[in-house]
């Protein structure tokens, strides 16, 4: 299969389903990246760049797409709707990751709603969650528990990131540990990721 996950942010995409996308890589699957800014209100974009590029290559992904819009001035708009369908094109995926359409960042707010857009024609969306998002009651988890050190080492790979919590003496780390044990007992497993499924059809 070939698999996307949109990110509005370097590190958004690995916190979200980091976990998941190892798993398919590790099982001949291909990966593809799609990450909307260089993440430059959160540090400097070319640190920020090569962090995600790094992450890329750990996880074994086939690409990463950039989408090159100003971090925290995503516009929701027609080029931001084309950019997201051209990476749809090209990969062909079966199935896309993305943020989170309720959050407190604008965006990750703008991220989903184009990406709703960008992926209409698609039978396998769903939606992953990041620190800031809200509300988020998944209906889908993947059992991450035999690749839990390898996300959490990937999200080592984004250094400048990972003290950045706004929340003192916790690390991403530490975030993603905890969200990935509490998604686990939900999913009836010791770590999870959770998503919520905008749309899923099966063939039987």
């Amino acid at each position: 299969m070939n698999i996307l996950a949109v990110g509005a942010h370097p590190d958004d995409i690995e916190f979200g389903c980091g976990g998941t996308l190892i798993k398919y890589a590790d099982k001949g699957h291909d990966v593809f990246l799609l990450v909307l800014t260089r993440g430059s209100v959160g540090g400097d974009p070319e640190v920020r760049t090569r962090e995600q590029e790094e992450a890329v290559r750990f996880m074994k992904a086939r690409k990463v797409f950039w989408g090159n819009f100003a971090d925290t001035e995503i516009p929701l708009n027609n080029e931001l709707i084309a950019v997201i369908e051209s990476v749809v094109n090209e990969t062909n995926p079966h199935m896309v990751f993305f943020n989170y359409i309720d959050d407190v960042h604008q965006d990750h707010r703008t991220a989903a709603q184009a990406t709703v857009s960008a992926t209409r024609y698609l039978r396998e969306v769903l939606y992953y969650e990041v620190p800031t998002t809200q509300n988020f009651e998944p209906d889908v988890f993947v059992n991450i528990t035999d690749v839990l050190d390898r996300k959490l080492e990937l999200l080592k790979l984004h250094a400048s990131q990972v003290d950045k919590t706004r929340v003192e003496n916790l690390t991403i780390i530490e975030s993603a540990r905890s969200c990935a044990n509490f998604r686990g007992f939900q999913g009836r497993v010791k770590y999870a990721e959770g998503f919520k499924a905008l749309r899923i059809l099966r063939e039987i």
